[in-house]
């Protein structure tokens, strides 16, 4: 018998937004995997350890992701992990991979998890409360209503074109790097802008204006542009 791979979220920022699922499944498995140089020092295990104290006790497994758009350099980090994970895997071991966020959202994992199931391995997914949900109830705003589309973007990767013209609204998420760049596209589009930095984290911060946003946002800044509502 091989082991399972789980994609566990931990969702954004809030160790009490973890779900029940996810705090026991850290629990029931001895290794853990954590996209980072240092797996102690990564956003995602300081999020779990405070939900699951005993995180510190486990066998931790520190995957190297560098951040880049290098397809080919990303590819080669991807193989390395699975075959990190496979190890483990082979002896009958399951491995829990922690995620931001959820797994099936833009995540590093989805990668991993596509060439380890090639490979003939069980994967399975826990959810997680994604960024964009977690940013709208600090806002204490909802997303969407009644027949309202969301659109929801990585913004570092797809505002290339200067095009917000689809109806609905809109969530951009890891905005930081080109934060000037989607302030000029927002204040031109015409609708309701608010942010949330860092959402659930010690250094949070809330930007209920285009205005108020600043330019030097940090990487995990989370966009909601909302349609004028029509009346």
């Amino acid at each position: 018998m091989t082991g399972i791979l789980y994609g566990v979220g931990v969702g954004p920022g809030d160790p009490e937004l973890m779900t029940l699922k996810a705090v026991r499944c850290i629990r029931e498995n001895r290794v853990i995997a954590v996209p980072g140089e240092r797996a102690e020092e990564t956003v995602a295990y300081r999020i779990a350890v405070q939900a699951v104290p005993e995180l510190a006790e486990k066998e931790l497994v520190a995957l190297t992701m560098p951040m880049t758009h290098d397809r080919e350099a990303m590819r080669r980090s991807h193989e390395r992990a699975a075959e990190q994970l496979e190890t483990y895997l082979r002896k009958g071991e399951n491995v829990v991979f922690l995620t931001l966020g959820d797994p099936a959202v833009y995540s590093t994992f989805s990668y991993v998890q596509r060439i380890v199931k090639g490979h003939g391995f069980t994967t399975e997914l826990v959810s997680g409360v994604p960024s964009f949900c977690a940013a709208a109830a600090r806002l204490d705003v909802p997303l969407v209503e009644w027949n309202e589309p969301l659109h929801v973007l990585p913004a570092v990767h797809r505002l290339e074109e200067g095009i917000l013209d689809a109806p609905g609204n809109y969530v951009l998420m890891k905005s930081g790097r080109k934060m000037n760049r989607v302030k000029t596209l927002l204040a031109a589009d015409g609708r309701v802008v608010s942010m949330v930095e860092n959402c659930g984290m010690e250094n949070e911060r809330v930007y209920r204006s285009l205005e108020e946003i600043p330019d030097d946002a940090g990487y995990y800044s989370l966009i909601i542009a909302k349609e004028v509502e029509k009346r």
